[in-house]
C-alpha cells in the first residue's frame, strides 16, 4: 500500500499526461452538466417558491423525492434514449461525452430546483411582502428573490458540482468507460483498481478528494462571506 501510494504521489508529482486528461474530461462534463442544469432548475425552483396553485405541495414532495434519483437508473433511461432504437438514437450521441453530461444534467437538475426551492422560499418569508406591495409580476418576484439569495445559491450549485463529479453509475452507463474518450475520474478508479493498477487509481482518487474539499473550502468561504456582509 505504501509503495502503491508512494507511486501515486509520483504520477501527480509528473503531471501524468493520463491522470490529467481523465481529471479534465471530468471537471469540464459536470461543469457542463450543472450550467445546464442551472438554467433549467434555478427558474423552476424559484418559481415554484413565489407560486401558488392547485398541487403545489405535490409538486413539492416530488421534485425533493427526485433528488434520491438512483445515478445508475437515470443512465439506463438516457442510454435508452440515445439507443438506436430510441428516439434520440439517430444522433449518435451514446457512449460520448455529450451523453455524459445529458446523464448528469438529468441527475443535479432536481437537486438544484429543489435547494432554489427552499432557499427562495425562504427568501420569501423575508421579503415577499415588501415585493408584493410594489406590484411586481411573479418573474420579477422570482428573479429579485434570486439575486437575493445568491449567495446562498451558490452554495447550493457548488453541491450539485460535487455530486456530479463524484458519481459513477450514469456515466459508467452512457459513457463506456472508452480510454481517452469517455473515462472519468470515478469509471476510471473503479476500471483501475480491478485491474490491480493501485497508482494510478490512487492518484486519480487524490484529485478527487482535493477537488471535493476545494468545493467545500469554497462554499464554506462563501457562507463566511455573507454572514459577515450581510448579517
Amino acid at each position: 500500500m505504501l509503495q502503491a501510494f508512494g507511486d501515486a504521489i509520483a504520477l501527480l508529482q509528473a503531471l501524468d499526461r493520463d491522470v490529467l486528461a481523465i481529471a479534465a474530461l471530468s471537471v469540464r462534463v459536470s461543469l457542463l452538466a450543472v450550467t445546464f442544469a442551472c438554467l433549467v432548475g434555478l427558474p423552476l425552483g424559484a418559481l415554484v417558491a413565489v407560486t401558488a396553485f392547485p398541487g403545489r405541495q405535490a409538486a413539492i414532495a416530488v421534485l425533493n423525492a427526485l433528488m434520491g434519483l438512483p445515478a445508475v437508473v437515470v443512465g439506463l433511461v438516457v442510454y435508452l434514449l440515445l439507443s438506436r432504437s430510441g428516439p434520440l438514437g439517430a444522433w449518435g450521441l451514446l457512449f460520448t461525452p455529450t451523453a455524459m453530461v445529458m446523464a448528469q444534467t438529468v441527475l443535479v437538475t432536481p437537486l438544484i430546483a429543489a435547494l432554489t426551492r427552499q432557499i427562495v422560499e425562504d427568501a420569501d418569508r423575508e421579503l415577499g411582502e415588501q415585493l408584493r406591495s410594489l406590484r411586481l409580476g411573479l418573474w420579477r418576484r422570482a428573479t429579485t428573490l434570486l439575486y437575493d439569495a445568491r449567495f446562498s445559491l451558490v452554495v447550493a450549485i457548488l453541491a450539485a458540482f460535487g455530486r456530479a463529479i463524484s458519481e459513477v453509475g450514469a456515466v459508467l452507463v452512457v459513457g463506456g468507460n472508452i480510454a481517452g474518450h469517455t473515462r472519468t475520474m470515478t469509471t476510471a478508479i473503479s476500471l483501475e483498481t480491478q485491474k490491480g493498477d493501485l497508482p494510478l487509481a490512487l492518484a486519480l482518487g487524490l484529485v478527487l478528494i482535493g477537488i471535493v474539499i476545494a468545493i467545500n473550502a469554497l462554499a464554506s468561504g462563501l457562507r463566511l462571506y455573507a454572514m459577515r456582509a450581510y448579517g
